[in-house]
């Protein structure tokens, strides 16, 4: 390892170093960024372009005491190595590893959890007032990217701090434009100029001198704004109560840490909520993730001086380009159709749609709560709008999916990718609790495609209901079902008796029912494929019920709440007596690891659903013997 970061335990470490040095270990420190996310998978582009900002926040800030809150965490690996988990970073995103986001179990420094964008204004707002209340001097930080920025918490938080009374530091991240190196000069004066006490106190000087005449007061006051906002973007954060600063290099330390430095000045003196405005690059260092910061937004495991490769063999379609290409297709037949994604064309499989349809394709920044109203109001005037979203992040829009969608009962399909667990991102991007949570919303349906040919099938079902759906699907790939070639869905609110046995019926909702059917060759049992969580299908389940001696309901969801609560509820409605084991998530947040490893852990593998099967129901199975356990 270099010398300077094999010495960097923690920020204090940092803190002894001298300024001359600070520029060797940010490229040391980037380094060791590529080369650990080369190692492990993980995020790339956006941690390239904040080690420096990491550096100087550290350097100038005196953490842990003073609190730093990332948004979303995608660009926290820098504060990681820093912060003590330089050796660990081999783990990371790995069943027993550090986490990919910050998270308070970890360590002192991570002082809030995020991976939901736009929380960290107001996390960060709340601990500069609780500093206030308690009598405590520290600093509370906010960085922010400009994304994370489009969405309505930001500003919500935004327009509260503007009139709080805490030290609060908010640093816009914005990677999404670059500035010229003369401009950059200037920016880079300019920001050391507004930031120091000299601007601070000319200014209150000035309001001293004229708030005895109002209107030269009011002319000044206007005069400033102006010229302010002639050089920097300063008015919309101004008119916030902020004190705006910026934009400034945010890989030039002999910018940052001055102007840091100065900023710490002010909050100590009371001057108001602050805001700096940085600009940095996606990839910065690494040449092939400056030039594709998408592709090198999370990689695999990749070697560094080839960059990212093609595999050998290709792999099989994904549930999320089984929808894209579905809502290409369906597109193309229904000129209705309108797609929908919250910051998500990427990974929710819409580049092609995009492409090909660019008047029906809205993308409106990380900002949920409005896509799902937008998307009413399209289905208000006879379109017939889709909302890709992540099952995690449907939940931030919950109220408008009650009001707005569900109460009016308008016809909006929601293509729920990221069902189920998700392996290396962990609890906070689980998709566990979309049934439950769905299923309890009247006019709502929710379908579960057991494969990708279903989940073609059954998104062309959800579209042509007059109703809103969910159509819930998992990250990856699915058995490698053949799709057909048309639009033709299948049965509304139908299952299917997929497996004829005895004694014990097996109902999976999902892509479960593959384990539960070899599940089932062992126990020699029935499987049903539910494929709908709401409505459920009664007349299957009373068939099963009256047909087998007790029923197991399988699922990649929360058990409280979920399909198999459905499936007993029915029962009890349909007055059938007979008992039932209920396989899915418990009862507690599942951390991050291989998805398929994770699934085993929790029992949920073919050899897991067959051994539960037997420690409940053991007399049920007396009656088969020699019935082989799945290996």
């Amino acid at each position: 390892m270099s010398s300077l970061l094999s010495h960097i335990d923690s920020p204090a470490d940092l803190r002894q170093l001298s300024r001359q040095q600070l520029r060797p270990l940010a490229d040391e420190l980037r380094s060791y960024v590529l080369d650990s996310v080369a190692r492990s998978g993980g995020h790339l582009s956006s941690n390239l372009g904040t080690v420096e900002l990491t550096v100087a926040l550290h350097y100038v800030f005196n953490t842990p005491e003073d609190r730093l809150v990332w948004d979303v965490g995608h660009q926290t690996y820098p504060h990681k190595i820093l912060t003590g988990r330089r050796d660990r970073m081999h783990s990371l995103r790995q069943q027993g590893g550090i986490s990919g986001f910050p998270r308070r179990e970890e360590s002192e420094y991570d002082t809030f959890g995020t991976a939901h964008s736009s929380t960290s204004i107001s996390a960060a707002l709340s601990m500069a007032l609780a500093a206030k209340i308690k009598g405590e001097s520290r600093h509370s930080v906010a960085i922010i990217g400009d994304g994370a920025m489009t969405a309505g918490m930001a500003f919500e938080a935004l327009n509260n701090a503007g009139v709080a009374d805490g030290r609060l530091l908010v640093v816009l991240n914005d990677n999404d434009m670059s500035i010229s190196p003369p401009v950059g000069a200037l920016n880079r004066y300019l920001a050391q100029l507004m930031s120091g006490q000299f601007y601070a106190a000319a200014k209150n000087v000035g309001k001293q001198v004229l708030k005895n005449a109002p209107p030269l007061f009011e002319l000044a006051k206007r005069l400033e704004e102006h010229a302010k906002g002639m050089v920097v973007p300063a008015t919309l954060f101004e008119k916030f109560g902020f004190n705006y600063i910026g934009p400034i290099d945010g890989h030039d330390l002999d910018s940052l840490i001055p102007t840091l430095e100065n900023i710490r000045s002010l909050l100590d003196t009371d001057s108001g909520p602050q805001f700096l405005h940085v600009v940095t690059r996606k990839g910065q260092g690494y040449k092939l993730a400056e030039a594709d910061p998408v592709a090198y937004h999370g990689p695999g495991k990749f070697d560094p001086a080839v960059g990212l490769t093609k595999p050998a063999t290709p792999p099989k379609t994904t549930f999320t380009q089984v929808f894209g290409q579905w809502l290409c297709d369906m597109a193309a037949a229904d000129p209705r159709l309108i797609g929908i994604t919250p910051a998500m064309r990427e990974g929710s499989g819409m580049v092609e749609f995009e492409r090909r349809f660019p008047a029906r394709y809205f993308d409106v920044g990380i900002a949920e709560q409005h896509a799902v109203t937008f998307a009413a109001g399209l289905a208000c005037e006879g379109m017939k709008p889709v909302v890709a979203i992540y099952s995690t992040f449907l939940q931030r829009a919950y109220d408008q999916l009650i009001h707005d969608v569900a109460l009016q009962n308008l016809p909006v399909v929601f293509a729920l990718d990221r069902a189920g667990l998700v392996g290396a991102d962990g609890a906070t991007h689980a998709g566990a609790y979309d049934i439950a949570y769905l299923r309890c919303i009247p006019n709502m349906a929710v379908a579960c495609p057991a494969d990708e040919a279903e989940c073609r099938q059954l998104l062309s079902t959800a579209f042509e209901q007059n109703h809103p759906v969910a159509v819930r699907y998992p990250r990856g790939a699915g058995v490698g079902a053949a799709q057909p070639a048309g639009l033709e869905g299948l049965p509304y609110g139908k299952g299917e008796w997929t497996r004829k046995g005895r004694r014990i019926a097996i109902l999976a909702f999902g892509t479960l029912l593959h384990p539960a059917l070899a599940a089932a060759q062992g126990l020699g049992a029935s499987v049903a494929n539910m494929r709908w969580a709401k409505p459920i299908d009664t007349d299957l389940l009373r068939e099963l019920a009256q047909q087998h001696e007790a029923i197991v309901t399988v699922e990649e969801g929360c058990l409280q709440g979920g399909a198999g609560a459905a499936v007993m509820e029915a029962l009890h409605a349909e007055g059938l007596a007979l008992p039932v084991l209920q396989l899915g998530l418990p009862d507690e947040f599942v951390e991050h690891g291989d998805p398929a490893r994770l699934l085993s852990m929790l029992g949920l593998d073919a050899p897991g659903i067959e051994r539960s099967v037997r420690t409940r129901f053991p007399d049920l199975l007396e009656a088969n013997p020699g019935l082989k356990v799945v290996a």
